[in-house]
């Protein structure tokens, strides 16, 4: 016989299903995968047990020292012209900020699933799986999102949405979080001029660019998984969004499409604090096609539950992007038409499921969509 409190907790469950959630820690009880999660076997095959060797870049190392800074920016270039992928350290950010930025996100997380399911508003908020926008493919995943706009119209945006979603109680989550995307700007500015550099155009281009940038902060939770041959924490896709700037901690899961194989992206224990940088969408087209968009994809642990904290740079929404002109002789040299970041971004929510081939099937969509001169 059931007890009273499982029979809650089954009611419960039935109901958030209903909504298209998913509690994860009542799936790994099953012994079954929910077919929902269970990924064709193109997407499941094998990685190789070759690691990537990206680079890592100090940037404290380079910053007045010419010699460091030139062999960072080969680095850079070359690792961003085969993959997209590379690593930077002593970047300035306490990493004891980068420690509480976790542990507020694991207070979210370790809410109630009702009190998780609440937090959500249109794009923003919390999500499980994604089962919100998908039926199938899903991600064995938790996520929560929220935007962080570098020309903000309230200088608490952060602390106030968190709050607007989950409550007073997450007043000090709201302030560790908006200290660390204060931090991540920082940090950003950095890793957009090594890239001007290396791309050999004026340094501050893309400074310029994003002054007035709208990140999306997302924190991934990758709960352990006892079918985990079966499912994936992310399928394979490029991020559509400009750079991504991710903390992970020391469980691996990451790979990256590299020589027709998948690389694991092994975690570095000499540099817990080492950021993640993937080359995406919007930046392979501001490259003009130079550098490329980082396929990837994330393994489920069977044992271990995994957690990233990942920062997505974009251009103010209505704002052209197209490369500089040194990237290109003539307009028969350009790789992608114009467009606006606004278009791509409502075409992975309303059109097309972010994958490896997001960025030429939105030229194909816009070029459709638009009446001809």
């Amino acid at each position: 016989m059931e007890s009273k409190g499982n029979a809650v907790e089954h009611t419960q469950s039935k109901e958030l299903n209903e909504v298209n959630s998913f509690d994860f820690k009542l799936l790994t009880e099953k012994d079954r995968l929910p077919e929902q999660f269970i990924w064709s076997s193109k997407d499941l095959v094998e990685g190789s047990s070759e690691k990537l060797n990206a680079p890592l870049i100090d940037l404290k190392a380079i910053k007045d020292d010419e010699a460091a800074m030139a062999t960072a920016v080969e680095l850079v270039r070359k690792g961003c012209m085969k993959h997209g992928f590379f690593e930077v350290t002593n970047h300035g950010m306490d990493p004891l900020l980068i420690s509480a930025a976790h542990q507020q996100f694991d207070s979210i997380f370790n809410l109630p699933m009702t009190k998780k399911f609440s937090a959500k508003t249109s794009v923003w908020g919390y999500s499980s799986g994604h089962a919100e926008r998908f039926s199938s493919d899903l991600p064995w995943k938790e996520t929560f999102t929220y935007r962080y706009n570098y020309i903000p119209k309230s200088q608490s945006q952060v602390v106030d949405f968190l709050k607007s979603v989950l409550g007073e109680d997450f007043h000090h989550a709201g302030l560790v979080n908006q200290r660390y995307c204060e931090a991540m700007k920082e940090i950003s500015m950095v890793i957009l001029e090594l890239l001007a550099i290396s791309l050999g155009i004026d340094h501050s281009h893309f400074q310029r660019f994003f002054e007035d940038g709208e990140a999306i902060m997302r924190c991934n939770c990758y709960p352990p998984c006892n079918r985990s041959s079966l499912t994936l924490g992310v399928g394979p896709h490029c991020d559509p969004t400009s750079i991504t700037i991710l903390h992970h901690d020391q469980v691996p899961g990451l790979e990256v499409y590299v020589d027709d194989k998948w690389l694991a992206v092994p975690p570095r224990p000499e540099a817990p604090d080492a950021f993640i940088i993937n080359i995406g969408d919007t930046f392979m087209a501001l490259s003009n096609g130079v550098y490329k968009s980082c396929l990837h994809r994330v393994l489920v642990n069977g044992e271990v539950k995994r957690k990233t904290l990942t920062f997505f740079l974009n251009p103010r929404g209505n704002k052209i992007v197209r490369p500089p002109h040194d990237l290109y002789d003539n307009e028969e040299e350009r790789k992608y038409p114009n467009f606006r970041w606004l278009e791509l971004f409502e075409f992975t929510q309303k059109h097309h499921r972010a994958d490896p081939n997001t960025l030429p099937d939105f030229v194909s969509w816009l070029r459709s969509s638009k009446p001809s001169n």
